[in-house]
């Protein structure tokens, strides 16, 4: 209920919004965010009821070495993907999504450095836990992994509320999912999740 009414806001509001590759220099950006993520961080733990095995807050199932190999070849096979959707004669995902900046304002590097924290580390910290650890665990409990990994991509995606980035935001969603999944834990993928975003960041703003 929770990702179906944010994604069904998202998608009502969607072409109405202004250019918003520059709303990581205002603070606002970082206040709204910043409540927004409180609120599903919120419900969140009030749906787990402080079971810590249903949001995959434990050790690696594996060691480390071997769950970074499948984040690595995660992380490599989403890459090629996004290269590919890059060359298709659709609208740029990256700048649908509005998150990252065209230019470096020096002016507002405070603002710059609040959102970096938003989408780096409380952003991928909480729809970790929505996504691949609550959501991950219910569903494969109920429908067993795939499945599970195949719903949360789809969930993550819409959660976003736009059209051609979901071309990216799907498998992004479903490798993150699957790195749950062999990982048995919500902290690889929190790190990987954390990883694209800045790297999406710094990748804009060096440009």
């Amino acid at each position: 209920m929770l990702v179906g009414a944010v994604a069904a806001i998202n998608y009502a509001a969607y072409g109405t919004q202004s250019d918003s590759s520059e709303e990581i220099y205002h603070w606002s950006s970082f206040g709204n965010g910043t409540l927004f993520y409180a609120v599903v961080l919120g419900l969140t733990l009030l749906v787990a009821g402080g079971r810590r095995e249903l949001l995959a807050l434990r050790p690696l199932s594996v060691p480390w070495r071997k769950a970074a190999g499948v984040a690595g070849g995660a992380i490599v096979a989403v890459l090629i993907w996004e290269y590919v959707v890059v060359l298709l004669p659709v609208e740029d995902p990256g700048k649908e999504q509005g998150l990252t900046p065209t230019h470096w304002e020096p002016r507002h590097a405070g603002a710059f450095a609040a959102n970096v924290l938003l989408f780096v580390v409380i952003a991928p910290v909480v729809e970790e836990l929505l996504f691949r650890g609550l959501g991950y665990t219910l569903l494969q409990t109920l429908f067993g992994a795939l499945p599970a990994i195949l719903v949360v991509g789809v969930a993550f995606g819409a959660w976003h509320g736009l059209l051609w980035a979901l071309l990216v935001l799907v498998p992004f969603g479903c490798a993150l999912a699957y790195i749950r999944y062999r990982s048995g834990s919500i902290y690889p993928g929190m790190i990987v999740h954390a990883l694209f975003n800045a790297f999406a960041i710094a990748a804009a703003v060096l440009s």
